[in-house]
């Protein structure tokens, strides 16, 4: 009888949001307990600033991850990285807890082989990211008993990426991203049962699940821009990003408190490094974007991802939607020419940036809102700095779910340089 309790349990802890209490966590988000975790839609610092804008615009200043046809705008070599922190009050209606984190987003460079016709670029990033950890009380149905499990996940996907971005015709760039996709997400789920004078009923029971991912992923971009008049430019851009069936391997294991990552200690062994995928859907993204030469631009982009086709590697059961992001984001340059005024020659973006998540809990989507801002401040004539911060509310109190409020900040530089690609003319 108490197995079953156990394995049922264990089940219902797949529908996290099912339970009557969330009493803290420390992750990237609540909701990154479902599917693979977030994912990163909003590319590099400069692009989070304006709600993720990056699929029809880019500058020679940054590299982009966002569209790789638009790597060829980047006419001189390029070095970028930055740090990201976040912070998080979650609220389940009854109690809220605040929890952070944070840590190196990305590395890029960009190489510009061939100034305006071919840029390479290559680097590390995250793709998606998995960071929680819950206490959820419950009482089992149909008994006096009460359970108690604490459920942890961390990790994630990431890639190691190289790319080109081709100029095709006059104002047409096309682009190539290939991935090697590596990472590992790593849940565990401890339980305790207790009766209703709170003495615990047999021994705690942990489920230990780890999933490795080590396969490749494919992104295609296009970018075409319409010469409006000698101070301003129409910009239209696409992607397209295929991952498919995500090779790896899974071990999993039903076993006492603290041995279930052991595969040679007494437990149910559910799977023992066996070889499978996980089934990421494809995901398409198309933008345009005002340009007025040297002084501001203004976009307007799109992206989706349909999850309804998402498989995990073990086959659990998870209702999942259609993934929306909508963002509309702005940057200016007061005065570029101003080489006595930093304030002045610095780039500020502001942006605003909706998703429907995947997440479908309770007959309730998910949806997330936030608000961008940024800048690059000059550092000398080439290189920056760059920060962005995004404030946003993510989930809902309605069904017994929960609503996060966050504000997330990231911190970058831009190492720019101009003599790796150029020949010189006098010695």
């Amino acid at each position: 009888m108490l197995n079953r309790i156990k394995w049922h349990l264990l089940g219902v802890c797949c529908t996290l949001f099912l339970f009557r209490e969330v009493k803290a966590q420390s992750s990237a988000s609540t909701y990154s307990a479902l599917g693979i975790g977030e994912f990163n839609y909003s590319g590099l610092t400069h692009n989070q600033a304006t709600g993720g804008l990056g699929i029809s615009f880019g500058t020679g200043w940054n590299p982009n991850v966002v569209n790789p046809a638009l790597q060829t705008r980047n006419t001189i070599f390029n070095f970028q990285a930055a740090l990201n922190y976040k912070r998080i009050n979650a609220n389940n209606g009854t109690e809220t807890s605040d929890v952070d984190g944070g840590g190196l987003s990305y590395i890029a460079m960009s190489l510009p082989f061939k100034p305006t016709k071919f840029t390479m670029g290559m680097g590390l990033n995250q793709l998606t990211s998995v960071n929680y950890d819950l206490e959820i009380t419950s009482q089992v149905r149909g008994t006096n008993l009460n359970s108690f499990n604490t459920i942890t996940g961390d990790g994630g996907i990431s890639e190691a990426y190289i790319s080109g971005g081709f100029l095709l015709a006059k104002n047409l760039s096309i682009g190539v991203h290939g991935s090697y996709l590596f990472g590992s997400t790593i849940r565990t789920n401890q339980l305790s049962i207790f009766d209703s004078l709170g003495t615990q009923v047999g021994n705690s029971s942990e489920f230990y699940e780890r999933l490795t991912i080590s396969d490749v992923g494919l992104k295609l971009g296009a970018h075409y821009y319409f010469r409006l008049n000698e101070k301003s430019n129409l910009h239209l851009g696409a992607i397209y990003q295929t991952l498919g069936d995500v090779r790896g391997k899974a071990f999993a294991k039903l076993g006492a408190f603290g041995q279930a990552s052991d595969p040679d200690t007494p437990g149910d062994l559910l799977a023992n490094d066996e070889k499978g995928s996980v089934y990421i859907p494809n995901r398409y993204g198309f933008g345009i974007s005002y340009e007025r030469l040297n002084k501001f631009v203004i976009g307007l982009e799109g992206q989706y991802q349909d999850f309804t086709g998402f498989k995990s590697f073990l086959g659990d059961p998870l209702n999942l939607q259609e993934a929306i992001k909508v963002g509309l984001g702005f940057e200016i340059v007061p005065d570029y020419l101003s080489v006595d005024n930093l304030i002045q020659r610095s780039t500020y973006r502001v942006g605003l940036e909706f998703q429907q998540t995947p997440y479908y809990l309770n007959q309730t989507t998910i949806n997330d809102l936030g608000i961008n801002f940024g800048t690059s401040f000059r550092v000398n004539q080439l290189s920056l700095l760059n920060f962005a911060v995004k404030v946003g509310r993510r989930g809902t109190l309605d069904q017994g779910l929960v609503r996060e409020t966050y504000v997330n900040f990231s911190l970058g530089f831009s190492l720019n340089d101009n003599t790796w690609f150029y020949k010189r003319v006098f010695e």
